[in-house]
């Protein structure tokens, strides 16, 4: 089992087996395989654990690429305030509210990941129900303050970021 976080800011769970494929990614049956008791003894760790947590990262980056695409999943920080903010831009478009800065966030977003502090932070303003006109106001701030978005040379010297990995068997004994 492995957890990670990926370049662009999204957290996947996966489960592969002793060969390396994927048995699942639903994070509700892979905690349930994980369950035990405090005194549950450790066996050792295979030998190919590293191996099959390499392939396991590679299968989620695949699968980040190949179900969100650029901007990640539906439910991410990035694709939401994309889409309020193309949403925001289109509703004002011709109106002094359709401001250049605004056609640049949208497009720094678009081009690459949020930063984690800027994520974090429309996250909370998300799930508060923050308004397009202050989600926008938030979003020029970040951008004018470089905070909005890692730098394209940072986006390409990154790589996803293990946060657990764990190696689950029955004692063959």
């Amino acid at each position: 089992m492995v957890y990670v976080r990926t370049v662009d800011g999204n957290d996947a769970l996966t489960w592969v087996d002793e060969k390396g494929r994927t048995v699942t990614e639903s994070q509700h049956e892979i905690l349930r395989a994980a369950a035990c008791e405090p005194e549950t003894t450790t066996l050792p760790r295979l030998a190919n654990h590293h191996q099959l947590v390499q392939e396991a990262v590679g299968g989620i980056q695949t699968e980040q690429i190949t179900a969100g695409g650029q901007l990640g999943k539906p439910s991410s920080a990035r694709r939401r305030v994309y889409e309020r903010l193309k949403d925001y831009a289109a509703h004002v478009q011709g109106t002094l509210f359709d401001i250049k800065p605004l056609h640049l966030a949208i497009d720094e977003i678009y081009e690459a990941p949020l930063t984690e502090a800027a994520r974090d932070l429309l996250n909370r303003e998300l799930r508060a129900g923050v308004t397009d006109e202050k989600l926008v106001a938030l979003v020029l701030t970040l951008l004018e303050e470089d905070r909005l978005c890692v730098q394209k040379d940072d986006v390409q010297a990154r790589e996803p970021k293990i946060i657990c990995s764990l190696g689950i068997r029955k004692d063959e004994a």
